[in-house]
């Protein structure tokens, strides 16, 4: 069973910035928008669940 916040990793489709955030997963709108280009909405690449950090 998931916890409340979910740690995962986010990538911008226009310029492939990375960043590990913990979102509750509730819906789309919630994910951010990149702080690298400030034009894209960042899409979630990988959960995070196996301990892992970078």
């Amino acid at each position: 069973m998931r916890g409340k916040h979910e740690p995962v990793q986010l990538v911008c489709p226009k310029c492939r910035h990375r960043m590990i955030v913990y979102l509750p997963l509730a819906n789309d709108e919630d994910l951010p928008i990149c702080p690298e280009c400030k034009q894209a909405r960042m899409n979630i690449e990988e959960l995070l669940d196996e301990g892992k950090s970078y």
